[in-house]
């Protein structure tokens, strides 16, 4: 592999082999799942058990972008912070199909007050 890494750095000819194998090896995996979705039963216990892990993975990552976030967010205060997740959160949770205007709201809300804190 360290060859046709190296390979790549010289010629196009190596660039475009790294990304047919490396699409091949992405689409290689979304093949399989689409082979094995029709035998899924989403009402198992271990369907069920991943889909709980995978929204409680990405609730984490929520709060831990809020809480402790990296970059230009962490510049704002976490009041702000909390502010703009609560109300976009408010509006998902009233609004039918509020999750656009929930991130827009939340968004326009940081910006704002961080522009005019």
């Amino acid at each position: 592999m360290e060859s046709l890494l190296s390979m790549s750095a010289q010629t196009p000819i190596g660039l475009w082999v790294i990304l047919i194998l490396a699409s091949l090896g992405t689409y290689a995996w979304r093949a399989l799942g689409v082979l094995l979705s029709g035998k899924l039963n989403e009402g198992s216990p271990m369907f069920r058990w991943v889909s709980c892990v995978t929204y409680a993975m990405v609730a984490a990552l929520v709060v831990r972008i809020i809480v402790l976030p990296i970059g230009v967010l962490a510049q704002v205060p976490l009041s702000y912070r909390l502010l703009a997740t609560g109300t976009a959160l408010a509006i998902v949770l009233l609004k039918k199909d509020g999750f656009v205007p929930a991130i827009v709201t939340g968004t326009l809300l940081i910006t704002l007050l961080s522009w005019l804190g």
